[in-house]
């Protein structure tokens, strides 16, 4: 009899995958973690049962997270992940040679070290010179950082539920806010705008507060429900649409889904976002 996860959203759809086996099942502080290998998309990360990461998916989810920030923000010295233990977000950051360092928080250093030993092949630069990684609550690292401002801060948090709901709330974004550099880019996660398009618009509308500026954009992600996600940009003054010709012609050579004219047609938004927006 074959073996599958079943991963259920709101009681009434589900997505399942056929697994050959379960190779790390563990409950840390905060969560409990499975890595399996399935059949469709090699080993992959679960957190509380809910499909966080599979190596033939996550490279479109990754990429399109940091490369439209890091190919547009004017410097990318200096740049923050909030979340991402599984190490796919920190990977692509540190594609890019302009990238001087690179800080890391995590809350749950059990998933970090899980992810190096199991999936090695996502989270390929933890060694990296360039990267510190913090343990701890993301919220309060931005909210006591007296250090240099950041150029790109990138937030790749689960679900907006839970402990992750903080990170998603307005005077988080006035704390990150208050550690960007005057020019620089800020991108979180933001949901299925289909499934979860009132989440989705409040993520936009809340950073547009902040920032005077935030643009959703999109991708296709099939391992997440609805099959369609969404990630937000956002900054005082930097254009989206603005590419650093130089990074990205570096970047795409070796980019499994992310190019120049994916970046341009992310942000075109269907209408029934651009109106709830306007």
């Amino acid at each position: 009899m074959s073996l599958w996860y079943d991963e259920i959203h709101r009681g009434n759809q589900r997505f399942g995958l056929k697994v050959r086996q379960t190779i790390y099942m563990g409950r840390s502080e905060f969560q409990k973690i499975a890595i399996v290998e399935t059949e469709a998309f090699g080993k992959g990360l679960l957190l509380d049962d809910v499909f966080m990461t599979l190596e033939q998916d996550e490279r479109t989810y990754h990429e399109m997270l940091v490369h439209p920030s890091l190919n547009t923000a004017p410097s990318i010295k200096r740049v923050l992940v909030i979340g991402g233990g599984d190490g796919g977000a920190v990977r692509e950051v540190l594609r890019h040679p302009d990238v001087e360092h690179c800080d890391i928080c995590e809350i749950d250093g059990q998933l970090i070290e899980v992810c190096r030993e199991y999936l090695p092949e996502i989270g390929s630069a933890w060694d990296d010179p360039r990267l510190t990684v913090y343990v701890g609550d993301g919220v309060k690292f931005v909210e006591e950082h007296t250090g240099e401002p950041y150029d790109v801060i990138l937030i790749d948090g689960c679900d907006p539920v839970g402990p992750a709901a903080a990170l998603f709330g307005e005077p988080f974004f006035e704390c990150l806010a208050g550690i960007l550099s005057r020019d620089g880019v800020v991108a979180i996660q933001s949901e299925d705008p289909h499934l979860y398009n009132e989440v989705h618009l409040e993520i936009v509308r809340r950073m547009r507060k902040v920032f005077g500026h935030a643009h959703p954009y999109y991708a296709g992600i099939m391992i997440y429900p609805g099959n369609t996600w969404s990630w937000t940009f956002a900054s005082r003054n930097v254009d989206h649409l603005a590419l650093n010709l130089e990074r990205v012609a570096r970047i795409e050579e070796t980019s499994e889904y992310y190019n120049r004219a994916i970046h341009a047609a992310a942000f075109a938004q269907p209408n029934f976002i651009h109106k709830a927006l306007t």
